[in-house]
């Protein structure tokens, strides 16, 4: 159970800083302080937040990504120890970070080159990242070439 917490935990700190930098971050900001403050100070965390985004977003244009994995890194250790303190908060969190998802940038592209020589293809070949549910009918074996040439 503490591993599935402390992926979570990052999940959370990935997608909270993710967010930090983008114009979606004034729409979820209230809800990440509600989530962070969990029955205590929310303008506290509220000022944590805007203060982390600050220095991301100053850290980001200077080109300082150690300084931006830093703050990456102590809101994973924040959502850590709050996870571990309270592990009925992990479905809130789940909940929380779904409800975000569609305002995080997406992630990153991923470019596929294929090149074929020749002119003979025996069947597909499918090159790329994250395919599922694909369906090909093909009209049975393909033949083989005859390896005398003829």
């Amino acid at each position: 159970m503490e591993a599935e917490l402390t992926a979570l935990a990052a999940s959370g700190a990935t997608a909270f800083v993710g967010l930090m930098a983008t114009e979606a971050w004034n729409q979820a900001r209230g809800r990440v302080a509600r989530f962070l403050a969990r029955g205590g100070d929310g303008e506290a965390v509220d000022a944590e937040l805007e203060e982390s985004r600050e220095e991301l977003i100053a850290a980001r244009r200077g080109g300082d990504e150690e300084s931006a994995e830093d703050i990456a890194a102590a809101w994973r250790v924040r959502l850590r120890r709050a996870l571990r303190d309270n592990p009925e908060a992990a479905g809130e969190l789940r909940e929380l970070l779904d409800e975000l998802a569609p305002h995080q940038a997406p992630g990153p592209t991923v470019t596929v080159n294929n090149s074929t020589n020749g002119g003979t293809y025996y069947s597909q070949v499918i090159q790329g990242h994250d395919i599922s549910g694909l369906t090909f009918h093909g009209g049975g074996a393909a033949p083989r070439p005859d390896p005398e040439g003829r």
